[in-house]
């Protein structure tokens, strides 16, 4: 093994940001720059370039030098100050920030938590109405309470200045103690920052860098640039820090090694994905991990990586990955504010990375994959595009395997149309006809071998092509629904070939648990032949149902979108539920994780009678939450799961309400139609229709959840939402229905849960 570089070979292959950095004094984009960079526990590199005041006197850069840091105030100062208190259990992340300061309800923001404004998701305006005079920290905490949203909370990605003004003032309630104070006695001066603070001192103005005259005509020295925060007194949360490169770089390996300012956990949440699920920007709490915003990572540094960056010209980028800070402080403002340091923060950021022999642990190796991986990062640019593929199924698998697993064997098969190999046969005659395989009876799950029929009344039959009997396992009652013992007693495996809607309501999942449980009992084997699941398997989206609410809908503890193959759930059904049947899961062929079923290269066939395309499987988890209330989603019309309405609804006001909600990835039209079938079937209804805009933002459960909102709140007297429990199966989250919580918030109490399942699930993954 090398050994480690020495400084002075890390010196000499950084060299080439001294060039980077003159040229942009050249071209006139800052009048000069303190650059830091440290890796792996030391600074190694730290140069002072150009000037640090231009006008009205000119006077050198020196490394030394104290800058106005801007908007890094929110991510050195109000972020930790935050996570200390979150840390103390005086504030909590999902809390709406009415709990601690009641006054910052008015005009609709009584649904706005402290993780919206960490994360930018608030829906506030980007700043205070400057357009009038006004001063004073109380009258700028006034007018952050009083402002009103333009977005509803979890929607949008709005950078707010707002955000962090509040969260200055809740350090303020919570803690007791002045912002300013609050930061200096338990960020600053633990972490040895001794020229960090506000209202930096008389006696440190010949350090500071200047940045532009003001309004009146004056170089703003020491003062801070912020108008908001200028107006506020120079104290807020969003600006008025000062501070060097050399404390910088302390807070910096602080949030690498962890310290008694925060714990290695805190950090962790701090800066890693915290943004709702469906968000095209990775936001940390307070930190920037993948948005417009993050021009200072550059090209080569991993998405793993967080920063921040400050309108005068300042930029902070951390990677865990590698252990490698960069800190680019320059006063780009000076001193007509029509310099600009957003090029050169890219282009240093890509030199250290190339420079520098950037190597990761396995550990922080594994931080950036589950950030930029399925499970974390769920927006559209951290996903592959929809691909070509060319998926074998497990029957395919099974065949060119020439049986060899059921050779010799008495089988049954759980199957339906969807039961088909890549040249169209079904499985029912693959098997039938397969070599040393003796295929002696067909089970039929809801809806019939054929997949036609919407109704518990299906009865046994005769395969017509095989005469083999069909037996149906599904009916109104729990031993209707189950195979019968004396058939199993006649079997030695029993195969399962059939495709799933990837939601946990669907009843093939509880059909594949009952199977396992009778299988267990009979002592025979059970194998399932793996097919897609159509709406992929990055998403786990959804609350959990409860223990204690099994029924044919909810099989046990799973989300309302899952991200699970049907013999990925088989194998955690079998562990967790300790039936320990003999299963084997004929893994698929070429399925990748991400993939939705338009990227399998296999032909669609409608798993169930109402589910005939994509669009409609990717609507599913939401509107089949609210099915069982009394609204028709329309079954017995040409588009089922694609409309929702009642002879009751106003589809104008609905579709008015919905639209309002912003719901990422669907917009809603007025309708009227008349479903043949189902729920108000041959009366008139009005309602929406759903347009599903983009399938990678939306959050199919939270849909429901929202549906079900709006028809409680427009509808009071004519919904019934104690109807929806069957399907929901959670009480907590009905309650929060019930009291009208915005249901943003309610999806936010669930991802705890959500979190432990991943964790779970993990475990009986095939495909990664």
């Amino acid at each position: 093994m090398s050994p480690p570089p020495t400084r002075a070979q890390d010196e000499n292959r950084l060299s080439v940001l001294d060039s980077i950095i003159q040229t942009s004094i050249q071209n006139h984009e800052i009048p000069g720059a303190v650059l830091l960079v440290g890796h792996d526990g030391k600074v190694v590199y730290r140069k002072a370039f150009g000037n640090r005041s231009l006008e009205p006197t000119r006077s050198a850069m020196t490394v030394d030098t104290i800058f106005d840091i801007a908007s890094l105030t929110k991510v050195v100062a109000t972020t930790p100050a935050v996570m200390q208190l979150v840390e103390q259990g005086k504030i909590r992340l999902n809390d709406p920030v009415v709990k601690y300061i009641p006054e910052f309800g008015q005009n609709g923001k009584g649904d706005i938590t402290v993780r919206d404004l960490l994360t930018h998701f608030s829906g506030l305006p980007p700043d205070l109405d400057l357009s009038h005079p006004w001063t004073g920290r109380d009258v700028g905490y006034s007018m952050a309470f009083s402002s009103t949203p333009i977005s509803p909370p979890g929607t949008r990605f709005v950078y707010s200045d707002i955000n962090f003004i509040v969260l200055a003032a809740l350090v303020d309630r919570v803690s007791g103690i002045p912002f300013d104070s609050y930061c200096a006695q338990n960020i600053f001066t633990p972490l040895g920052m001794g020229h960090t603070r506000f209202r930096p001192p008389a006696e440190w103005q010949s350090q500071i860098a200047p940045t532009e005259y003001d309004e009146r005509g004056q170089m703003l020295h020491g003062i801070v640039h912020d108008p908001s925060a200028r107006r506020v007194g120079g104290v807020a949360g969003h600006a008025g820090v000062f501070s060097t490169a050399d404390d910088l770089a302390k807070l910096a390996q602080a949030l690498l090694d962890g310290s008694s300012v925060l714990s290695r956990l805190a950090i962790a949440k701090m800066t890693t994905p915290q943004q709702p699920p469906t968000a095209p920007v990775l936001r940390g709490l307070g930190w920037d991990i993948d948005s417009p915003f993050s021009s200072n990572r550059g090209e080569l540094l991993p998405v793993g990586s967080f920063g921040h960056t400050g309108f005068t010209g300042t930029s902070l980028w951390i990677d865990p990955t590698t252990r490698t800070y960069i800190i680019l402080l320059t006063n780009a403002v000076h001193p007509r504010g029509k310099g600009s340091a957003i090029s050169l923060r890219a282009k240093i950021a890509t030199a250290v990375a190339d420079a520098i022999p950037l190597t990761a642990t396995e550990q922080e190796s594994s931080r950036w994959k589950a950030i930029t991986g399925y499970n974390e990062a769920m927006a559209a640019e951290h996903h592959l595009f929809g691909r070509n593929g060319a998926v074998l199924t497990g029957i395919d698998v099974l065949e060119s395997q020439d049986f060899s697993a059921l050779k010799g064997k008495r089988v049954g098969v759980l199957t339906n149309q969807t039961g088909l190999d890549s040249a169209g046969r079904r499985t029912i005659d693959v098997l039938a006809h397969a070599p040393g395989v003796q295929l002696l009876a067909i089970f039929s799950p809801e809806h019939g071998v054929t997949g036609e029929f919407d109704t518990t009344h299906v009865g046994n039959s005769r395969d017509a092509a095989t005469q083999i009997p069909v037996y149906s396992v599904y009916g109104g009652t729990d031993a209707a629904r189950r195979p019968p013992p004396d058939l199993l007693s006649k079997l030695d495996t029993v195969v399962v070939d059939l495709q799933d809607a990837g939601v946990r309501f669907y009843t093939y999942e509880t059909s594949i648990g009952y199977f396992l449980e009778a299988g267990a009992k009979a002592g025979i084997a059970v194998t399932i032949l793996d097919r897609p699941n159509p709406i992929g398997g990055a998403f786990v989206q959804g609350p959990m149902s409860e223990p204690g609410r099994e029924n044919f809908t909810n099989y046990g503890p799973v989300p309302v979108r899952h991200g699970m193959t049907l013999g990925e759930l088989a194998q955690m059904f079998n562990s967790e539920h300790n039936i320990h049947a003999r299963l084997t899961v004929v893994a698929m062929q070429g399925w990748m994780r991400g993939d939705w079923y338009d990227s399998t290269g296999l032909d669609w066939t409608n798993p169930s009678p109402n589910l005939r395309n994509l669009i409609q499987a990717t609507l599913y988890p939401g509107v089949g939450l609210v099915e069982g209330t009394n609204v028709s989603v329309g079954r017995g019309t040409d588009t089922p799961f694609e409309l929702l309405g009642a002879p009751w609804i106003n589809g104008h006001e609905l579709a008015q309400f919905l639209n309002a909600r912003q719901i990422s990835g669907v917009r809603f039209v007025p309708v009227s139609f008349t479903p043949s079938a189902s729920n108000f079937a041959g009366q008139l209804c009005h309602g929406v229709n759903i347009v599903l805009t983009a399938r990678e933002v939306l959050d199919a459960p939270e849909l429901g959840i929202e549906l079900a909102s709006a028809l409680a709140k427009l509808y009071p007297q004519q919904f019934h939402l104690e109807k929806i429990m069957d399907i929901l199966a959670n009480q907590s989250v009905y309650d929060a229905l019930t009291h009208g919580e915005d249901p943003h918030r309610i999806a936010l109490n669930w991802q705890d849960d959500l979190r432990k399942f991943q964790q779970l699930r993990e475990r009986y993954l095939i495909y990664k």
